[in-house]
Formats: structure tokens, C-alpha cells, sequence
């Protein structure tokens, strides 16, 4: 079993930047592919970032250039930095972790981009 806690969502204005944070517990999470996610209201949830775990980066077009994706396995915790954040960024934040059939999903944190 995996637990994932999203940290670092917030009201920023456009141009802005935010840190998300997601802490994991469980084990070997070394392997697990983290990711991730966003919802923003009458859309689907669409992939933003991942990373595996020799950490080979995929971005959303939407987002590339302007967001990076890390991780520390040493301290199980996966982080994305949002630079010149829009408004079309604004949505709920979901942290997954994908191995194999496993699959995991922390709980959210809101981001909204407005002046």
C-alpha cells in the first residue's frame, strides 16, 4: 500500500510560481513511475508531469518549459516547480504513483492562477 499527501497548493497571480510537494510512504517506492495530475471544473483529469524511477521526465505540452518534475528517493517525496503560471493552470493537483497494476492517488491540492 501507498499513501500520497499533496502539499504547496495556493492562489497565485498569473506569472506566478508555485512548489507542489508530494510526500509518499509505503514500500519500494523507488519503482513506482510518479506523476502528476490535474482536474480543473468539467474537465478530465489530464497528466501534467511524470517521472520515472531513473527519473526520464514526460511534460504535458501545455506546461512544458514552464514546469519540472523531480524526485528524492531518499526521501520518497516527488516535487514539481510551476513557473509563469496561467490561468488555464488553475485546477486541483493530484500526486499518482504507478507500478505495474498498482495504482495510487494522494487526495489533491487546489491551484488557482488569478489576479
Amino acid at each position: 500500500q501507498v499513501q500520497l499527501v499533496e502539499s504547496g497548493g495556493s492562489l497565485v497571480q498569473p506569472g506566478g510560481s508555485l512548489r507542489l510537494s508530494c510526500a509518499a510512504s509505503g514500500s519500494f517506492l523507488y519503482v513506482y513511475t510518479m506523476g502528476w495530475y490535474r482536474q480543473a471544473p468539467g474537465k478530465q483529469r489530464e497528466l501534467v508531469a511524470s517521472i520515472t524511477s531513473g527519473s526520464a521526465t514526460n511534460y504535458a505540452d501545455s506546461v512544458k518549459g514552464r514546469f519540472t518534475i523531480s524526485r528524492d528517493n531518499a526521501k520518497n517525496t516527488a516535487t514539481m516547480e510551476m513557473n509563469s503560471l496561467k490561468p488555464e493552470d488553475t485546477a486541483v493537483y493530484y500526486c499518482n504513483a504507478r507500478y505495474s497494476e498498482r495504482n495510487y492517488w494522494g487526495q489533491g491540492t487546489q491551484v488557482t492562477v488569478s489576479s
